[in-house]
């Protein structure tokens, strides 16, 4: 009888522990309409007045940032963790233009409503695309950029041919649970699936079914070609540090390149070289047998990159 109270046990406390942190709200007005804005705001224990803004990538939510969130807290970081509209708990509108303008300007007007001042901002993959946005529109209210697995290091639309938005959506309907993990495997984790993937599959597919949602990626799909920062990393001012994985080889859509054409897309040792060399004040930084979202393939080894760089 002991046992199985241990083993209830057990299992009860793992999966509390696993839980999210409570999401918040916040109501937008945007582009004449009514929108909220979910984001979880945890305030580390420590007394301090630094926050750290993470931005999700394009197939995620704030939900991936749990055990990040977690752990910064208990360095001594305030943590601000939002889905941006179209994504995760966000409202997912039938209508809305998004640009990455768009979104720094809600982030910031929630960095504002939240009373913070001179975040840390850390983007990953889409959010990295995100993040040097925001630092280029607003530079005096960013103390430093952290770049995880940045998408958007090249111009996909120079070697990608144009997917319209209605085909893009129509690509979109047809996602299920099995696709979504053929292609994680295939662009994130570099063939190598682990058990640990699974909360994260399992977080991204229950999306899927939410009203508007392909229709909200097929209009961020649209973004992330029509719309590259690759063209303004001059325009960065703050300190940056850029962290890149070794086997990272993610191009969205390149699938529809040449094969010539697709060999040479995604190279993320290459084309972050080119990048910090690019920005002004960078640090470079390549995780060796790392591919695309290193905070979840090898959590030690981001976070104890990340305290050496936040600690500069």
């Amino acid at each position: 009888m002991k046992i199985y109270l241990v083993l209830f046990f057990s299992f009860l406390f793992s999966h509390i522990s696993a839980q999210p942190f409570a999401l918040r709200y916040m109501q937008l007005t945007s582009q004449q309409q009514e929108l909220r804005m979910a984001y979880v705001y945890e305030k580390t224990a420590i007394k301090s007045n630094k926050t750290i803004v993470l931005l999700h990538g394009k197939n995620f939510s704030s939900n991936y940032w749990t055990t990040t969130i977690r752990f910064l807290l208990k360095q001594g970081y305030n943590v601000l963790a939002p889905d941006q509209v179209g994504f995760g708990n966000s409202s997912m509108p039938g209508n809305y233009q998004f640009s990455f303008q768009q979104l720094a300007y809600n982030t910031k007007k929630l960095i504002d409503t939240l009373g913070i001042v001179k975040p840390i901002i850390l983007g990953h993959s889409m959010g990295g695309m995100l993040a040097i946005r925001y630092a280029i529109m607003y530079p005096d209210d960013c103390r430093q950029l952290i770049l995880e697995g940045p998408i958007g290091l090249e111009d996909w639309k120079l070697s990608i041919p144009y997917t319209s938005i209605d085909d893009t959506y129509k690509s979109e309907l047809k996602k299920d649970k099995a696709s979504l993990k053929k292609y994680m495997l295939e662009n994130y984790f570099h063939n190598e699936w682990k058990a640990s993937y699974d909360s994260l599959l399992n977080d991204i597919s229950s999306y899927l079914t939410k009203k508007n949602y392909a229709w909200n990626m097929a209009l961020t799909s649209d973004m992330l070609y029509t719309q590259p920062v690759i063209y303004e990393l001059e325009n960065v001012k703050v300190k940056t540090v850029l962290i890149v994985g070794e086997l990272d080889r993610t191009a969205p859509g390149k699938e529809k390149a040449g094969k010539q054409a697709a060999e040479k897309l995604g190279n993320y040792p290459a084309l972050a070289k080119a990048a910090a060399a690019r920005i002004p004040n960078c640090e470079l930084h390549i995780l060796k047998g790392i591919g695309h979202i290193p905070h979840e393939e090898d959590f030690t080894q981001f976070t104890k990159l990340l305290l050496t760089y936040l600690g500069k």
